[in-house]
């Protein structure tokens, strides 16, 4: 293992704030990240006119950092609006660690809000999508999914009950978190009934529509020390990016996390044995199986018995979406920032019900678009230092 990064523990998530969960009827995404934002804040024991930094991407603004700016009536130092789909809030700790630790800004903000279940989507203006593969007709981003699935049940065996499995455990982890949208019992077999949304995925193979927003703060980790909760150092992280079409991906049952984790590791000077938590995001239960493998956690092609016994479920050797996911927590459209916040949580030991034992290291991985875009981050409390 090569030497960490002099950015390792360099910063710290100092505050994480949630708002209209599920549904929020009479808002729009504006509105409710504002209220995420506020959360955050205040958890920091830190105000608005502290904020000097901004990261944010989101579903309803051309221009969403911008429009942060305005609403909230922010003068940041600095300000980056990179959108790269689902996995841009874990690409921004990396690019709000770089810009703490060069000076450009003090306290860096990383939110998100959508209204895509209240909203039914009308807010959300026509994603651009590739032109070579439209005249086919398919469903995004379902399609996109369902082709690596079947291509993974094809070369190596995985199989519908695999997939399920990965859905049950985070329906068991949301069944401990009070705030998650979908926390009724299910079994393999109900996962297995459900109807068929695009083979071979079905309804409870895929992720929730709910609205959400999310938010976290950044600080330096001297200043992080002397604010009001036990900091979530930033240790490493990582992005990659092989294609945008899911028609171009070199290969369907591989990812560029294997390149974006290799990254985060490096530069965390850790492996995979040293990691207690996993926040992956899972739009689909293939998600999971593939960013296990990709990541290094198991083999390519042994995702799905790696899953199958509860190895990622409550009590399981390896908790993976403590929160419940995106598959029964919540999913307005884009997840990241939901990563970073439960893993916050476990790091400081808040996390109530689903909170586990041993919570020095957590990883984060952020899955954009059709996996088109992968970013990995590591955080750590004050023993992983």
């Amino acid at each position: 293992m090569t030497s960490p990064s002099p950015l390792r523990g360099k910063s710290a998530i100092v505050g994480v704030g949630t708002a209209g969960l599920g549904e929020a009827p009479g808002f729009n995404a504006m509105d409710i990240q504002a209220l995420a934002v506020r959360a955050a804040l205040d958890d920091a024991g830190l105000s608005l006119t502290d904020v000097d930094g901004l990261f944010c991407a989101n579903m309803s603004h051309t221009f969403p950092a911008i429009s942060t700016v305005e609403y909230l009536g922010l003068n940041p130092r600095w300000i980056d609006g990179t959108n790269t789909g689902g996995s841009s809030f874990v690409a921004h700790a990396l690019s709000a660690t770089m810009a703490l630790e060069a000076g450009l800004c003090d306290v860096a903000l990383i939110c998100y809000g959508a209204t895509m279940r209240s909203g039914a989507g009308r807010m959300v203006p026509p994603a651009e999508q590739p032109a070579y593969e439209v005249p086919h007709g398919p469903r995004y981003p379902m399609t996109a999914y369902a082709l690596a699935a079947a291509r993974h049940m094809a070369q190596f065996g995985t199989t519908r009950e695999q997939l399920a499995a990965v859905a049950v455990a985070a329906r068991d982890w949301a069944r401990l978190n009070p705030d998650a949208f979908e926390r009724d019992p299910l079994s393999v077999e109900e996962v297995l009934a459900s109807r068929m949304v695009m083979e071979p995925l079905s309804l409870r193979d895929c992720c929730l529509l709910t609205d959400g927003a999310g938010a976290i703060v950044m600080t330096r980790a001297d200043r992080a020390r002397d604010l009001a909760h036990k900091p979530a150092y930033f240790l490493g992280g990582g992005v990659a990016s092989y294609n945008r079409a899911i028609s171009e991906m070199p290969d369907l049952t591989s990812t560029a996390a294997k390149d974006s984790g290799k990254r985060a590791f490096t530069m965390a000077g850790l492996s995979q044995g040293d990691i207690d938590i996993l926040q992956l995001y899972d739009a689909f239960t293939i998600n999971v199986i593939l960013f296990l493998e990709d990541l290094g956690f198991c083999p390519k092609g042994e995702g799905g018995a790696f899953v199958q016994d509860g190895r990622i479920a409550p009590g399981g050797a390896l908790p993976v979406n403590t929160n419940g996911g995106g598959l029964s927590f919540c999913h307005p459209g884009m997840y990241g920032v939901f990563t970073l916040i439960e893993a916050t949580r476990q790091l400081r030991g808040a996390a109530e019900a689903r909170q586990v034992d041993k919570a020095d290291t957590v990883l984060c991985h952020g899955n954009g678009i059709t996996l088109s875009h992968q970013a990995t981050a590591i955080f750590g409390s004050d023993n992983a230092l």
